[in-house]
């Protein structure tokens, strides 16, 4: 007897499509939801810069380039006019204090001399005129005096005799004779006090312009005494000793009052001009320190002086050396300068790199704890010298952080490191 064979529903056939079907929709839905859709780039780890983020000391520097001059400068202008005569030294000699330089000539000056002489001789004539007039009229007061006292002697003698005669009888004189002999008598008497009171007042004022022209004279004389001075100026010669690095005259050419004519350098010590970004110009202060490298020594200097004035953008600084001074160093050299703006303190700190030019500080690749790949990682910067970054935010210490340039990865989120 036949007996019915009913038809299995889950067959292995069907179990195997409906697994593999499970399996695509499971691989769908992780690859839409679960999975890394970053971009990646494989790189070649030995092409790249890895520094580590650590903890340390941080000096706030920035790198400045300083000519050698030395430490005084004498400059030499003209102190009168002129055209060169004459020229003893080149520029370069090495000169003593007092030494002549250059000669000018001044037509004008020499003859503003003669015509100050011919004043002085003048004035010095009018004196002598004033004194010997002085002199005339007090002998010929003394005179008049003598004479007025003569008659003045013969008038009272007449006058006390007939006053005499008066008193014993009137009728010996007549009483009109009498009478004009006592006016005579105190006519000069007046007339020698007011002669004596003419002569003193102008003595007084002969005293007065006397003392004028002798002030007046002095001055002349004081006045001509400087205008030859500046004659003996004409003549340039050197205030100190020292080389002269610079000389600007050629014969016949002319020279104004105060023109620069050219400049002695002391070679007793050195200092250096700096140039410095206007950027700086508030957190540049006197004392702060440098240093630089010379033969394979290292050197500090210090900031002595501190110039205002911006030009270009730039604005210059003097600085010393805080020790000894190098040997062999020549004026007009150029130094590399490490020049401090604070004192060092603790900063989380990374190394500087290409990366910089690419993200701005914004960001890094920050390698994976595996070592196998490395991803962008946003940061925040702070101060920066030469060598390292200070790290604000987004690092920690111990982190490797990729510091080579980044030109090449364009914006690729994740770095698979390999080796070649």
């Amino acid at each position: 007897m036949d007996r019915k064979i009913e038809k299995k529903r889950w067959t292995p056939k069907k179990i195997a499509s409906i697994a593999a079907g499970v399996v695509l929709g499971v691989f769908i839905i992780y690859q839409f939801g679960f999975s890394d859709k970053s971009s990646r780039l494989n790189v070649d780890r030995e092409r790249l810069v890895i520094s580590t983020v650590s903890n340390g000391d941080f000096q706030e520097f920035i790198p400045v380039i300083g000519i050698v001059i030395p430490i005084k400068t004498i400059y030499l202008d003209a102190i009168e006019g002129g055209s060169v005569e004459h020229l003893f030294l080149e520029a370069g000699n090495f000169v003593n204090k007092g030494d002549p330089i250059l000669k000018l000539a001044n037509t004008n000056l020499l003859l503003d001399i003669m015509y100050r002489e011919a004043e002085l001789f003048q004035q010095s004539n009018n004196l002598r005129n004033t004194s010997l007039a002085m002199e005339q009229n007090r002998l010929a007061l003394r005179a008049q005096i003598l004479d007025l006292d003569y008659q003045i002697k013969q008038s009272k003698r007449d006058y006390t005799n007939m006053s005499d005669l008066i008193a014993k009888n009137e009728n010996l004189i007549a009483i009109q004779k009498y009478e004009a002999s006592r006016d005579e008598y105190e006519y000069l008497i007046s007339k020698r006090n007011l002669t004596l009171q003419s002569h003193q007042q102008d003595s007084i004022f002969r005293e007065i312009q006397l003392g004028q022209l002798e002030t007046s004279l002095l001055r002349m004389e004081a006045n001509l005494e400087i205008v030859k001075q500046n004659l003996d100026n004409l003549v340039l010669k050197a205030p100190v000793s020292g080389q002269l690095t610079s000389l600007n005259a050629e014969i016949g050419e002319s020279k104004n009052r105060g023109e620069r004519l050219g400049q002695i350098d002391v070679l007793d010590g050195f200092k250096l001009r700096v140039s410095v970004d206007e950027y700086y110009i508030s957190r540049v202060s006197i004392g702060q320190t440098g240093t630089f490298n010379f033969a394979g020594d290292r050197y500090q200097l210090a900031v002595l002086k501190v110039y205002p004035e911006v030009l270009n953008g730039r604005f210059e600084v003097d600085m010393e050396f805080v020790s000894e001074e190098p040997e062999g160093i020549r004026r007009g050299q150029s130094q590399h300068i490490r020049l401090e703006l604070g004192d060092p303190s603790e900063a989380l700190l990374l190394a500087r790199g290409g990366f910089f030019q690419k993200t701005g500080g914004q960001w890094v690749y920050l390698l994976d704890k595996s070592g196998e790949f490395a991803v962008r990682q946003s940061i925040r910067l702070g101060r920066q010298n030469s060598d390292v970054f200070e790290v604000l935010e987004g690092l920690n210490p111990g982190d490797q952080v990729i510091t080579s340039s980044y030109d090449t990865f364009g914006d690729i989120d994740k770095l698979m490191l390999g080796d070649s």
